[in-house]
């Protein structure tokens, strides 16, 4: 029995009140339904739904025998000797001890120059393991064959260009330098005078590599970082500067 629930006692509750029944709307069919199901249904695979397809049944007359499913050779017939020593294609007889060998065959092959003609030799190896394994000589590095080389020893043309490059750059220089000197812009810079000033930069260079491995191993703000750029900057000025004074023997200042 389904119980029947009362509305709590309230003066609001004296009055019946109407019930009103909401109607639901019409559930939405696609017209394409009844198609849908149709393909679904012949298109489904067996033994996709619930338990196995409908197959027919076996007969209990046609049961499983003993030995049924081994391979059935094919039955033996009696075949006589003749039969079995016969051939499609039958040698040639062996000659006899009179026959004569056929006499006056001539061929266009030169014996001559095949005799004389230099046999392949194999290619020489060599073994590096006690088991015998074996490589090719010549890519071994054990034949001198790098020095047979016809262009063995001489300057590569990369180390050629190089030193074109720098002796059009010397010449360059010299020409520039040639031209201040007419005109008394520059003084010649003497071997003492250089050397002093070689120096002076190399001790410069080692104040600052000083001062450079003193710094702190942590940059973590940005004085410490701002102080070693400077000096690696510094430092690789100096460092051009001496390179520039050892490369050229003769250097030229220009006048105040």
């Amino acid at each position: 029995m389904s119980k029947v629930v009362y509305p709590p006692e309230s003066v609001y509750n004296l009055i019946p009140k109407e019930e009103v029944h909401t109607k639901k709307t019409q559930r939405y069919m696609s017209k394409y339904r009844p198609a849908v199901v149709l393909e679904k249904k012949s298109t489904k695979d067996a033994m996709r739904t619930m338990g196995p397809a409908k197959v027919e049944v076996p007969s209990p007359e046609k049961y499983l025998k003993k030995h049924s499913k081994e391979p059935k050779f094919p039955e033996k017939t009696q075949r006589s000797n003749e039969d079995r020593n016969t051939c499609t294609v039958k040698k040639p007889p062996v000659p006899a001890r009179t026959d004569n060998p056929p006499m006056g065959i001539h061929t266009k092959r030169d014996f001559i120059k095949t005799a004389a003609a230099v046999p392949m030799k194999p290619q020489p190896t060599w073994v590096d393991t006690s088991k015998g394994h074996r490589q090719l000589l010549e890519n071994s590095g054990l034949v001198p064959k790098y020095i047979k080389k016809k262009h063995y020893g001489e300057v590569p043309v990369y180390l050629q260009q190089r030193n074109e490059e720098e002796q059009r750059t010397q010449e360059e220089y010299n020409n520039y330098v040639k031209e201040q000197r007419e005109q008394g812009a520059m003084n010649h810079l003497s071997d003492e005078d250089r050397q002093a000033v070689l120096e002076g930069l190399k001790k410069n260079w080692d104040e600052l590599h000083h001062e450079y491995q003193g710094l702190s191993l942590v940059t973590d703000n940005l004085s410490k970082k701002s102080q070693k750029q400077r000096l690696e900057v510094a430092m690789k000025q100096l460092e051009n500067d001496i390179d520039l004074f050892e490369r050229f023997k003769t250097i030229y200042i220009p006048n105040n």
